[in-house]
């Protein structure tokens, strides 16, 4: 059943969320991220949550809009495609967060669907935290060896020379367990073969915000001297799934400088050399 055109535009009532200390630091752990910002109360600017802790508080407004039964939308069928996050203000432990969804675009392709679902969230005081645009790729009623031999896709040298920087991160064999809880993303793809295997995957998988939060602490790492309130934007194309047990690497180029900020590009590959993210942008400021 195709998605339901008449739902773009649709928007969902906003949904709060009270942020714990021991919430940031449980996200933190999840991604392997033990950056002092996340977790040193006697920081001068104290603790702030790490900026990919904004899925967390955001992630029940998503849900709203992609489970909304007018949408019909299949999650068996649904693979995320892209993320795209501005991170305005940091998130602070007592902060109180309120998220809001509004369905934008659902397109027709060739070989399935695509929607764009956009966030916004705010604190207690107005100030806004995070703008997201969540983007989904519905499959088309395709068999499992077509969407296997789809996402073996070849082998990419990038033509852009040498990165400035190449970061290579080991993922653990219960990243996806764990990543799971402090999330709140438990899709059973991340956590039981048999339903990944189901969905047409080799095995369960890692979550593409998992490897997303990954290359954050590589651009906060590398680009902004370890302070994650400078990492302004974060974007990426989920291009092949990553498993358990996999090493990824990271390439960054730097791309433009304006008068408050550097565009970096990035890609992120698994120990194939295959990309997992494409088209990756981080936007920091000075």
């Amino acid at each position: 059943m195709p998605l339901n055109k008449s739902c773009v535009g649709k928007t969902y009532p906003p949904i709060t969320t009270e942020v714990t200390l021991d919430a940031i630091q449980k996200y933190a752990r999840a991604y392997n991220d033990d950056n002092p910002a996340f977790f040193d109360a006697n920081r001068p600017t104290g603790i702030v949550a790490p900026p990919m802790f904004a899925v967390t508080v955001t992630w029940n407004a998503l849900m709203t809009a992609v489970l909304d039964p007018d949408l019909q939308a299949d999650l068996l069928r649904l693979v995320h495609g892209e993320q795209d996050m501005e991170f305005t203000n940091p998130i602070r432990p007592g902060d109180v967060i309120s998220a809001s969804a509004k369905i934008i675009s659902i397109e027709t392709k060739a070989t399935g669907e695509t929607m764009t679902i956009e966030l916004n969230a705010s604190n207690q005081t107005g100030n806004h935290v995070n703008k997201t645009l969540f983007s989904a790729f519905i499959r088309g009623g395709r068999n499992r060896d077509a969407v296997r031999a789809e996402s073996a896709d070849r082998i990419v040298e990038s033509a852009r020379g040498e990165p400035e920087f190449t970061v290579a991160q080991k993922i653990d064999d219960d990243q996806t367990y764990r990543y799971a809880e402090a999330s709140g993303d438990r899709n059973p793809i991340h956590t039981d073969a048999s339903v990944a295997r189901m969905a047409g995957l080799p095995g369960i998988i890692v979550h593409g915000l998992c490897t997303m939060a990954f290359t954050s602490k590589v651009a906060i790492d590398k680009l902004c001297s370890g302070d994650p309130t400078r990492l302004k934007r974060l974007r990426v194309r989920f291009s092949r799934p990553v498993l358990p047990g996999q090493t990824i690497t990271t390439k960054i180029w730097p791309h433009a400088k304006e008068s408050d900020r550097q565009t970096f590009t990035f890609e992120t590959y698994n120990q194939n050399n295959q990309p997992v993210i494409k088209e990756g942008l981080a936007e920091i400021s000075k």
